[in-house]
């Protein structure tokens, strides 16, 4: 996964990186090559193309068919059922990092007012603040309104 800051090099291979043509594809995930086709066709695997049109598989994608395949055979899944969790799965991936992108933005943000905060109390003028000891008594005093004088 990238950094941020780092500059990747462009012949750096990540797991998104299409680089396996269909028959390889198709080998790696233990599938027949018109079944890739179909799982295209059908928007559930979707590799990058060439400038050719040739379908172009990422590690990731053949990820994805070995689970399309395992939630196929093994848990019984129809293809559309497949699908919906697919899209349900990328979308919880997006949430969460959108919810990471919003809590940075939030420690930045918290982090920018504190620091303001600081400048505020930091240009307070100390010298200029009446200082008096308060002393202790036992005093009471009661406090009475003057009252008016009414003219009759």
């Amino acid at each position: 996964m990238d950094t941020p800051g780092r500059r990747r090099n462009p012949y750096e291979l990540t797991e998104e990186t299409p680089v396996y043509v269909i028959s390889v594809a198709a080998q790696l995930s233990g599938l027949h090559p018109q079944t890739l086709r179909q799982y295209d066709r059908l928007g559930l695997v979707s590799p990058d193309r060439t400038a050719g049109r040739g379908r172009r598989y990422s590690a990731r994608d053949i990820e994805l068919l070995r689970t399309v395949q395992q939630l196929s055979q093994d848990e019984g899944i129809n293809l559309a059922g497949i699908k919906r969790i697919i899209e349900l799965e990328n979308q919880v991936a997006a949430l969460q990092a959108r919810v990471v992108e919003l809590e940075s933005a939030l420690d930045g943000a918290a982090a920018a007012m504190r620091q303001r905060e600081a400048a505020v109390h930091a240009s307070y003028r100390r010298d200029l603040v009446p200082y008096q000891e308060v002393q202790q008594t036992s005093a009471l005093v009661v406090w009475r309104p003057k009252r008016q004088q009414t003219s009759d």
